[in-house]
This record gives structure tokens, C-alpha cells and sequence, in this order.
């Protein structure tokens, strides 16, 4: 069974298609999954393979001409270099350490660590937001536990934990399903003194994280990670109010 990163992200990924926040996300990732990175060598090496294959029908000689020269006449300066075809041993190869170069040096500590916030922050408060539009706050408008897990039982892979803390202060409202970076994510609704909360949660294959915070257009955030699940947090409300939610949820 392949990894949900592999058959999610990758394609996407050498086709230049993710965000820059997905992108850094797949890179670490890669690094800590073999499977990742032995399906990424897989595709390099392919994508190796068919750039040498020469899998094209040649133009005719007259189409070649014309061209030749309409670009010889826009750029007279300008020589057409002929291209060069290498072993798709080398091609392979260099790719290869070329791709690890990358990666390695883009996720060094501290690089791209403010964009990569900035970015997820923007895509979390933006779902948020768009949440709380007429009609878009639930998919299921319920406070039974049981039913809102139910709902979600064939429309997300993972064991999603669903509770009720009105007695907390904390009232379930229900969920729905939201995307975050091109990725489905489980989304349960609170209400606390008035203001909603959305806790968004996604599967992931990294370790436990403490929790970061942080703000955005005047909504505050709260995620961490626990049990193999992404949580993030947002409301309006006073960030210590995200972190008593937090605190319930973490059982």
C-alpha cells in the first residue's frame, strides 16, 4: 500500500503544480518516507528515460526551414544551439543528485520556515472564513457525537475523534467537509459564547508537534499534532479559548 503523500502529491510535484507551502511539505516528507523517496527516484528515472526515447515524429524538412528561418529572422544574432542527447544512465544519474541537492537544501532549519507559515495561515483563515458564508458552516448539523462520526465514515481514511464538550463550554455544532492546500480535511464545528470554531484535521505521517499559534486578518490559530492527526483551530474568539479547546481535544 502506497503512502497517501505518493498518491496524492507526487505527480503534482514534478509537474510544478503545488503551492509553496505543499511543496515544502512533500520535500520534508520525502526525506523521512522511504517510500516517497523511492517512488520519486522511480519517476525521475522515467521522466529520464522518455526525455531520450525520442518519442516524436519528425517535421517535414520544409516545416523545419520556415521556422528556422522566421526565428533566424527575428533574433539574427541569435544562433539556434543544437541539442544534445546523453545516455539516459547520465540523464538519470545527475537528475537524481540534482534532485536531492534540492530538496536537501530546501528544507535546511530555517529556511522558508516564514513563508511556509504565512502560507499555511492564509489557506486556514481563508477556510474559515469562507465557512462562515450562509449555508457553508456544516455539512451535518448535529451535537450527536455518533452521528457526526458517522457522516464522516467513508469521506475521510482516518479514525476522526468526534466529542461534545458543552459542559466545557465548548458546544459541537457539527462538521463538514473543507479543503486546505488542495487537500480534503475533516472539519468539526464549536460554538463558545457566541463565536464558532473550526477544528480542521487531517491525516499526516510526521511525529507529535507541540503547538504553534499565531493570527491572521484578526482570527487567531492554534495547530499541533498528535496521534498521526494535523490539528488547527480558528476563531475570532480569545486565543486562550482555543487552547482550552485544544486541551480537551488532547483528551
Amino acid at each position: 500500500m502506497k503512502c497517501n503523500f505518493t498518491c496524492n502529491f507526487i505527480h503534482s510535484y514534478f509537474d510544478g503544480e503545488l503551492t509553496p507551502f505543499r511543496t515544502v511539505e512533500f520535500e520534508r516528507h520525502v526525506l523521512q518516507c522511504a517510500d516517497c523517496g523511492a517512488e520519486l527516484v522511480a519517476q525521475d528515472f522515467l521522466r529520464g528515460r522518455l526525455q531520450v526515447a525520442r518519442l516524436y515524429e519528425a517535421a517535414p524538412a520544409s516545416l523545419r526551414r520556415r521556422i528556422v528561418g522566421q526565428l533566424q529572422s527575428a533574433s539574427p544574432t541569435t544562433a539556434v544551439k543544437p541539442a544534445f542527447w546523453h545516455s539516459w544512465q547520465w540523464l538519470a544519474a545527475t537528475a537524481a543528485l540534482v534532485l536531492v541537492a534540492l530538496v536537501a537544501w530546501r528544507i535546511s532549519p530555517g529556511l522558508h520556515s516564514d513563508d511556509y507559515q504565512a502560507e499555511f495561515a492564509a489557506e486556514i483563515v481563508d477556510a474559515h472564513m469562507h465557512s462562515l458564508q450562509p449555508g457553508h458552516i456544516t455539512g451535518i448539523a448535529s451535537n450527536d457525537e455518533r452521528a457526526v462520526k458517522q457522516w464522516f465514515e467513508g469521506k475521510v481514511k482516518f479514525a476522526l475523534p468526534v466529542h461534545d464538550f458543552t459542559n466545557d463550554g465548548f458546544a459541537l455544532q457539527g462538521g463538514r467537509f473543507d479543503i486546505i492546500e488542495g487537500r480534503p480535511v475533516a472539519a468539526l464545528v464549536y460554538a463558545r459564547r457566541g463565536n464558532l470554531i473550526n477544528v480542521f484535521i487531517w491525516s499526516t505521517p510526521e511525529s507529535d508537534a507541540s503547538p504553534h499559534v499565531g493570527s491572521r486578518q484578526g482570527y487567531q490559530w492554534i495547530d499541533w499534532r498528535s496521534g498521526q492527526l494535523d490539528f488547527c483551530a480558528v476563531s475570532d474568539d480569545d486565543p486562550s479559548d482555543l487552547e482550552k479547546l485544544r486541551h480537551l481535544i488532547a483528551g
